[in-house]
């Protein structure tokens, strides 16, 4: 028995082909006029419902990354510090660091444009369909100190499940509580282990990191990151910086991380 195309659309979206059932009408009037082959006007109809879906997928990835705008680097402003590695900061939007299970650093002095390239970097993520999380640090971390342990389990779940994480400003506080510490040396960990990737953007040196713990220290077994670069006053130029696992975990296929010093 034949049906209307009336009696089509609520079965397509009973069966939730929302893609297919807001083209049909369209793609047959197109086989209509042009005598399309019944399979050239299928592939069609299928490939409207698997752009559809696509297309949710990557809001969706959006919607839950946390980030509040999507910034690229063709946006990024690169007249206004000339000194920014543009090489080295396309390397990364290629992503090639996540997929290696490699991590990333991006330190430099406040007004850098740090963030904006770590927003580029993981927009470009949850358009590839990668499951993304942006956080800002201070207010993450300050925040966890004063949930319950539920709600921290909860925090801490959704910190280390996407396949990348970007820690925006980290250390942007001269302290950070104990509670925060904790969290922070619990997610290196984890992540490490799963082979999940972090980005991270600091306007403090690594080995200034440790000054800003209460009492927890830093993970150095979990995450010793070495730079080949001009000290950090001077910033005239970038940092490569490698990170070298920790001798009780197994090793990554390429250690060698794309950190980045941008120039003040």
């Amino acid at each position: 028995m034949s049906m209307s195309l009336a009696e089509i659309d609520p079965a397509l979206r009973e069966l939730r082909l929302s893609g297919i059932s807001a083209t049909l009408e369209t793609r047959v009037l197109q086989a209509q006029a042009s005598q399309q082959p019944f399979l050239e006007t299928f592939s069609m109809i299928l490939q409207d419902e698997l752009d559809r879906r696509q297309s949710r997928l990557l809001e969706r990835r959006f919607q839950q990354s946390g980030l509040d705008e999507r910034k690229t680097l063709t946006d990024f402003d690169w007249s206004f510090n000339p000194k920014v590695p543009r090489q080295a900061c396309f390397e990364l939007h290629t992503l090639k660091f996540v997929a290696d299970s490699d991590n990333a650093l991006l330190i430099g002095k406040p007004g850098t444009g740090k963030s904006h390239i770590a927003k580029a970097i993981a927009y470009n993520a949850t358009l590839q369909g990668m499951k993304v999380r942006y956080v800002e640090s201070d207010t993450v971390f300050a925040g966890y100190a004063v949930e319950t342990r539920a709600d921290q389990d909860r925090l801490l779940k959704a910190l280390v499940e996407p396949e990348l994480l970007v820690l925006d400003d980290l250390f942007l506080a001269k302290r950070i509580p104990d509670a925060a510490a904790e969290l922070l040396q619990t997610l290196v960990h984890q992540r490490y282990k799963q082979r999940r990737s972090i980005l991270v953007t600091s306007n403090r040196i690594v080995q200034d990191w440790g000054a800003t713990f209460a009492t927890a220290p830093w993970p150095r077994r979990s995450l010793t990151v070495c730079f080949i670069a001009p000290s950090f006053s001077s910033l005239k130029a970038r940092a490569i910086a490698c990170v070298k696992p920790p001798p009780d975990l197994p090793s990554l296929r390429n250690p060698t991380h794309n950190p980045l010093v941008l120039p003040g």
